[in-house]
């Protein structure tokens, strides 16, 4: 891998300012330092590239769901990714995937929807996450469309009905962002989440 310190990871951030940080951390990091790079790095990251443009394409009411939907299945990968630390590689020749990277997302995404609150409310079953991993995330972001009878709708009383199949983007924002609050909280005293992190941010940033 090249480093490039000066690459934009988080709003301004750099791949520098992440090594200077991530050193901060290995030297006895405080739950006062968790929290800051949580928010320096992580938050700020979400927010610019995908949150923040999700909050612009909800007033635009004009078939924007597909879009906002396609932007959440993404991020709910690259969550489940972060909990465990594991970071995406396409193996060629027979290569070996390390303890920490996967080639393939369904188990990761699925168990991630059905063991995480709050997604796990409306992902009661691995049948559930399954169904949703192949028809909502796989065929929009394949095919752009939506598959197995599912839909897109503005706003309802939870984020996923399944007897509907239908998604319900503005619940399933709220989800997002609350799991975002509760990952924050853990994060700061859990050393597991806190070695996952690490591992996805030295990724992120090709370190």
């Amino acid at each position: 891998m090249t480093e490039n310190l000066s690459t934009k990871i988080a709003g301004n951030r750099t791949v520098g300012d992440w090594k200077a940080q991530r050193d901060q951390l290995s030297q006895g990091a405080t739950v006062e330092l968790w929290e800051e790079t949580y928010v320096k790095f992580l938050k700020t990251r979400l927010y610019t590239r995908y949150l923040g443009p999700i909050d612009w394409l909800k007033d635009q009411t004009n078939g924007e769901g597909f879009t906002i939907v396609s932007i959440q299945c993404a991020l709910i990968e690259f969550l489940a990714a972060l909990k465990v630390g594991k970071n995406y590689r396409f193996p060629q020749n027979g290569e070996q995937l390390s303890a920490h990277e996967y080639s393939k997302s369904k188990e990761l995404f699925c168990d991630f929807l059905s063991s995480s609150e709050p997604f796990k409310e409306w992902f009661v079953s691995e049948d559930v996450a399954v169904d949703f991993y192949a028809n909502v995330r796989c065929g929009l972001l394949h095919e752009a469309r939506t598959k197995g009878g599912w839909k897109i709708k503005a706003s309802g009383d939870v984020a996923i009905d399944y007897d509907k199949k239908v998604v319900y983007r503005k619940q399933l924002d709220d989800a997002i962002r609350e799991y975002l609050c509760n990952y924050k909280e853990k994060l700061k005293s859990d050393p597991d989440l806190q070695a996952a992190f690490i591992r996805k941010f030295n990724h992120l940033c090709d370190l």
